[in-house]
């Protein structure tokens, strides 16, 4: 039998990030499916002529669609949250050539005088 101790791998931390994420991913989904169950239990419950069959179908269905709705809703969110990213990216790209470009203008001025108080 190995002797060698058994040692835990190590994860790098952007493994580690990718890891959390996935967690709080799953965290995320689990809520959501308990607050879809939640909303269809409040939603049966004032429909007291349905059976316990009925009942337990119409909860069903009602998680399903409340559950949907708020995945098209974390879709759009996250759809929308790219967008801007892009745009802010792009935005930056521009402001940090500008910039850039201002204080090239600018050393090139101050050598250009510096040049010509020199020689006079």
């Amino acid at each position: 039998m190995d002797e060698r101790p058994v040692r835990a791998h190590v994860r790098p931390a952007a493994d580690a990030d990718t890891l959390i994420g996935e967690i709080e991913g799953h965290l995320l989904a689990e809520a959501a499916r308990a607050e879809s169950r939640a909303a269809a239990q409040r939603f049966a419950q004032r429909l007291d002529w349905l059976s316990p069959a009925e009942r337990a179908e119409v909860e069903r269905l009602y998680a399903e669609d409340h559950l949907s709705v708020t995945r098209q809703a974390w879709r759009h969110i996250a759809g929308r949250c790219l967008d801007l990213r892009a745009e802010y990216e792009e935005r930056y790209r521009v402001l940090r050539r500008r910039v850039l470009a201002g204080g090239l203008l600018v050393a090139g001025v101050l050598v250009g005088v510096g040049t010509v108080l020199a020689l006079a």
